[in-house]
């Protein structure tokens, strides 16, 4: 006898274990699936910290959400009783015309956020961990900071356990046969019935969503720690967590020493390199050391001692580099989830609400136009 669900959640990562949550606490009959288990190092969503900010400079569309999922993330933490969201602020540093700085201002002068602009004397003052050129700024967001993706992601699992959802880890779903009726999942150990399913898969989501083959690809991101030189200025106290326009050269990213391995620092999309999601991730190489060894050298000396660890994990890019939240084309019992692109996981609270709203509901009240199968 085939078991039977109102929704199942393929792919239980930050995306997939929010929706599964939000599912169970309505109420729904609900099952999820992953192919491995939680916060493991082929996902997008371990390891010890992913920024959060409000003045978004990518557009000031996702601002409204942005504020959705603050209030989420608040939520959760209520109801688990630990803190997951971290307010430490963010620096939006480089010139006054970069990407970074011009976008942040407009994004929170549309939406009315707070923010300092500071020169780079005011800068030396507060935040001495900083190098900055002359002519370069930075933007402080108060209420940005830091998350502990694999503490989120382990709480919604948690919540939608104790909701009433049914968790197969170790169980990779190898083909969906949708229906007028729902949707039959067939996995490496057997088939299931669902009226609606959530694909939130990650680096495999074209497996399962072959249209997506050509837009959703993985990509090798690498991040390392160094033992700061002066533990008092790379304090969070001191040190707010930070994004770096280095103009032709990409985006820098880091945080303030949280951790006993010191600070973090990573670029954006790092090399842009291809990579296979069902092999490992390749290895650091001396490339990826220098790049990050020199950043950290020249922008932030105060943190630049001994590297103590480095990895790599991964991106899912669509060419937009924005986010995928609509029903496959044709098929209103499949809702698709691709919200990556390496500025996703801080959204987690909120699109977990958005896929249980357009699973259960077909449609959402949360602005979700911009991220549409039209767009990708």
């Amino acid at each position: 006898m085939t078991a039977s669900f109102d929704v199942a959640v393929i792919g239980l990562g930050a995306m997939g274990s929010a929706a599964l949550a939000f599912l169970a606490g309505r109420g729904v009959r609900a099952i999820g699936f992953d192919a491995y288990f939680p916060a493991h190092a082929l996902s997008s969503s371990h390891g010890d910290s992913r920024l959060i900010r409000l003045g978004y400079f990518e557009d000031p569309s996702y601002v409204p959400l942005l504020k959705r999922a603050y209030q989420n993330w608040r939520s959760l933490e209520a109801r688990l009783r630990t803190e997951i969201l971290t307010i430490t602020g963010v620096l939006q540093i480089g010139a006054p015309d970069s990407k970074i700085v011009a976008g942040t201002r407009a994004s929170s002068e549309l939406h009315g956020l707070a923010y300092e602009a500071l020169d780079k004397e005011e800068m030396a003052r507060r935040f001495p961990a900083f190098q900055l050129d002359d002519h370069e700024m930075a933007l402080f967001d108060p209420q940005g900071g830091y998350l502990r993706p694999e503490a989120a992601v382990l709480g919604y699992l948690r919540l939608a356990v104790e909701d009433g959802a049914i968790l197969h880890f170790g169980e990779k779903v190898t083909a969906i046969e949708p229906d007028d009726a729902g949707v039959t999942i067939i996995s490496e150990t057997g088939r299931y019935r669902a009226g609606k399913i959530v694909v939130a898969t990650g680096s495999w989501i074209a497996e399962l969503i072959p249209q997506l083959k050509q837009a959703a690809v993985p990509i090798r991101q690498v991040v390392a720690w160094y033992q700061p030189q002066d533990d008092v200025a790379t304090q969070p106290q001191r040190m707010p967590c930070f994004l770096r326009d280095e103009g032709a050269q990409g985006t820098y990213f880091g945080f303030p020493a949280i951790g006993v391995d010191g600070v973090k620092v990573g670029k954006h999309a790092h090399f842009r390199e291809p990579i296979d999601p069902n092999k490992p991730n390749p290895p650091v190489n001396d490339a990826d050391r220098d790049l990050l060894d020199s950043f950290i050298r020249k922008r932030v000396p105060a943190a630049a001692g001994l590297r103590m660890k480095e990895t790599t994990c991964r991106y899912t890019m669509l060419p937009t580099e924005d986010f995928l939240l609509d029903h496959m084309p044709g098929e209103k019992n499949i809702v698709v989830a691709s919200p990556c692109s390496g500025h996703g996981f801080k959204f987690t609270s909120v699109v977990g609400e958005i896929l249980a709203d357009l699973a259960i509901d077909g449609q959402t009240d949360l602005p979700i136009n911009a991220f549409s199968f039209a767009k990708v």
